[in-house]
């Protein structure tokens, strides 16, 4: 078996669940500290001065490198990086990509800046979300066996089955990136009515669940689903259009009734699923020769399909 991308490398490699017996022992994978990369300065606050919900937090923001790609920890100040497009490609469309980690690691690379700069790449301005996590031991390898447990807990368990975990100020910072690419759209070239959500793994839980959420806060136009929980959830009304990608040998979410998009077929609100024969948990950006290298050209065709990529 080969190396995951790290989104499910620091959690789903380090458990004992038979399909992953042929990974590294928690000993030997190699995770480094590292200095946060160039993009990290180009992070715009979502928040003046200390976040709310964040004010007696002690723990300090730790980037590492495992298996060649960036991750960062320990978030206490989200930011949103923004990616946008050549004027002359530039759609109107715009996507918050907030990447995934058990809510304990931020997956950059692989489901953060690489999408991201694709997205930008074909007209749509992206924006990378770094959203608060829960903390983890500033110790690399105590933090990696801490995900470990987490997601090898999930995994024995079968995710889907269980009640989802959220973290309710990652929601705050979806909502408050939400505000801010509307209140800067015209500087952005963006169409206020056409900003979107893609989110993987955890971030797909913040995704759905800031979709989801009741009451008068901001919700996403129109939202992406890649290898998150597939399990039943009630719609809000008037549910955006929803994309959903997900590998059926998925050890976490691959055992599933696909509730999720069965939740937006009975109030009629417009969907499309994508379930691939492999991929496993993680694929993000990584090429892996399976149909599921295929998902964000399928997101972006969806995209131009339902007219997201068209001008009013």
């Amino acid at each position: 078996m080969k190396f995951k991308p790290l989104a499910v490398a620091v959690g789903l490699s380090l458990c004992a669940a038979p399909a992953f017996a042929q990974m590294p022992p928690l000993g030997a994978v190699k995770i480094v500290s590292i200095s946060p990369p160039a993009e990290a300065a180009r992070g715009i606050p979502l928040y003046a001065g200390v976040a709310p919900g964040s004010e007696g937090a002690t723990q300090k923001e730790q980037w590492n490198e495992i298996f060649g790609q960036n991750g960062v920890r320990n978030v206490t100040r989200p930011t949103l990086t923004p990616y946008l497009p050549e004027p002359g490609k530039a759609t109107g469309a715009a996507v918050i990509v907030a990447p995934g980690g058990a809510y304990m690691m931020l997956s950059m690379d692989n489901e953060g800046r690489l999408v991201a700069q694709w997205l930008a790449d074909h007209g749509v301005a992206a924006f990378v979300l770094k959203y608060r996590l829960d903390p983890t031991p500033a110790d690399d390898q105590a933090a990696l066996a801490a995900i470990g447990a987490r997601v090898g807990a999930a995994a024995k368990s079968g995710a889907d089955h269980a009640p989802p975990i959220f973290q309710p100020l990652a929601i705050d910072d979806a909502q408050a990136a939400l505000n801010l690419v509307r209140s800067r759209a015209g500087e952005w070239g963006v169409d206020p009515q056409r900003v979107g959500m893609v989110g993987f793994s955890a971030g797909a839980m913040t995704t759905l669940q800031t979709t989801l959420e009741s009451g008068t806060g901001p919700r996403p136009d129109f939202v992406g689903v890649i290898y998150g929980p597939m399990n039943t959830v009630t719609p809000p009304p008037n549910a955006p259009p929803l994309f959903a990608a997900i590998a059926s040998d998925d050890p976490l979410f691959g055992d599933t009734d696909y509730g999720l998009v069965q939740a937006w077929r009975k109030v009629h609100a417009p969907f499309e699923m994508h379930v691939y024969e492999h991929g496993d948990h993680g694929f993000g950006m990584t090429k892996k020769g399976t149909t599921s290298d295929l998902w964000i050209d399928q997101f972006y065709a969806w995209m131009k399909a339902r007219g997201l990529l068209t001008k009013p």
